[in-house]
C-alpha cells in the first residue's frame, strides 16, 4: 500500500468512528430525553408529613410518585424544607398537609403553591377538628391538629385523601385508587376495634392521661380517657411551661392519683424528668410514637404500627401498679 493510499485509509476510517460515536452520542440523547419526557409526565403527589405520607402512599399505591416531605423521627412543628423540596411542591399535582398550623415552617410554601394553581388539601379541617382541653376545661379554642390519634377520623381523611387523588391527579386509574383505599379501610376500622377492645381493659379510676404537650386530645375523645393536662401547655413542642404550669400540673395529678407521664419519643424528656423531680419520683415517663413515624424497623415505620405500638404501651402505662 502507498503511502497515499494509507493516508486515504486512515481518513476514511477516521470519518466512520466519527459518525459511529456521533450515532450513538444521538441515541444516548433521545433515551435521555425520552426518560425525562417520562419522569416528567409521572403523577406526583407531594405530604408534608410522614404519617399521611404513609397513608397517601397506600392510596395512591404505583398510581403516582408520593414525595414524602418530613423525615423520620422528625417535629412537624419545626421541620423545614431544602431548596428542592420547596420546588416538589410547586411542581406537584396535588399537595397533601395536615393543616391547623402543624407544619409550621412548611405552610407557607403550602400558600405560595396554592396561589399559584397547585391543588392542595389540608386534611385536618376536614375532619371534624376538636380544640384543646384538658380535663373539664372546655379549651381555648385553638383547632388540635393531632387528628391522626383517632383511627376513626384517619379513616375519613384516608378516603377524603382517595377523593383528591382521583379529582386532582391525572393519569390515575380511578378504579385501582378505590380499591386501595377500600382495602386501606378494611385495616383502619380493625385498627379502631382493636384500639377500641384494648383500651376497654383499663379501669374508669385509672382512664387520665398526661403527656408532654396536647397531642392526644381526639385519642382520648374517642375512647373516654380522660386528658388531666400536659407538661407543655399547649398544642406544639415549641412552647415552654412556666413553674406556675408546672405545679398546677402536679396538683391536678395529685389529684387524679395519676404517676405515668407519656411523652413522644422524637422529643427530650427533660420537661417529663422535671416533672418527675417535682413529684418525688413517683411518675413513670412513658415514651410514645406521637408526631412522627420512625425510620424502618425502628418500631412505628407505618401509621398502623405506630398506634397499635402507642396503645399497648398507654394501656400498659395506665394499669401498672
Amino acid at each position: 500500500m502507498s503511502a497515499d493510499e494509507a493516508k486515504k485509509h486512515v481518513r476514511v476510517g477516521t470519518a466512520r468512528l466519527r459518525s459511529l460515536l456521533l450515532g450513538l452520542l444521538t441515541l444516548v440523547a433521545a433515551a435521555t430525553a425520552t426518560a425525562c419526557t417520562t419522569d416528567d409526565a409521572r403523577p406526583r403527589i407531594v405530604v408534608t408529613t410522614n404519617i399521611l405520607g404513609d397513608v397517601t402512599r397506600e392510596i395512591a399505591g404505583d398510581q403516582a410518585d408520593v414525595t414524602v416531605l418530613m423525615k423520620p423521627n422528625a417535629d412537624p412543628h419545626s421541620f423545614g424544607l431544602s431548596a428542592r423540596q420547596a420546588a416538589d411542591i410547586e411542581r406537584a399535582d396535588l399537595v397533601v398537609h395536615n393543616g391547623l398550623g402543624l407544619e409550621e415552617n412548611v405552610l407557607r410554601h403550602v400558600d405560595a403553591a396554592r396561589a399559584s394553581g397547585v391543588a392542595t388539601f389540608e386534611v385536618g379541617k376536614a375532619v371534624d377538628p376538636l380544640t384543646f382541653h384538658t380535663g373539664d376545661d372546655a379549651g381555648d379554642g385553638q383547632a388540635d391538629p393531632h387528628f391522626w390519634t383517632d383511627p376513626d377520623r384517619m379513616r375519613k381523611a384516608a378516603g377524603l385523601i382517595a377523593d383528591q387523588v382521583v379529582k386532582h391527579v391525572g393519569g390515575v386509574d380511578e378504579s385501582a385508587v378505590r380499591a386501595q383505599a377500600e382495602r386501606y379501610d378494611q385495616e383502619l376500622a380493625k385498627l379502631s376495634t382493636w384500639m377500641k377492645e384494648s383500651f376497654a381493659r383499663v379501669p374508669e379510676q385509672r382512664r387520665a392521661i398526661v403527656t408532654n404537650h396536647h397531642v392526644f386530645g381526639y385519642l382520648a375523645d374517642r375512647f373516654d380517657l380522660r386528658v388531666v393536662g400536659a407538661v407543655v401547655p399547649s398544642g406544639t413542642t415549641l412552647a415552654s411551661p412556666s413553674s406556675s404550669d408546672l405545679r398546677s400540673l402536679t396538683q391536678a395529678m395529685d389529684e387524679a392519683g395519676v404517676r405515668t407521664v407519656f411523652a413522644d419519643s422524637s422529643q427530650p424528656t427533660r420537661l417529663a424528668d422535671v416533672l418527675r423531680k417535682e413529684m418525688g419520683g413517683r411518675v413513670q415517663v412513658v415514651k410514645l410514637y406521637s408526631e412522627s413515624l420512625t425510620a424502618e424497623g425502628e418500631g412505628a415505620d407505618t401509621y398502623l404500627r405506630m398506634m397499635r405500638a402507642n396503645t399497648t404501651a398507654m394501656t400498659k402505662g395506665l394499669t401498672a401498679r
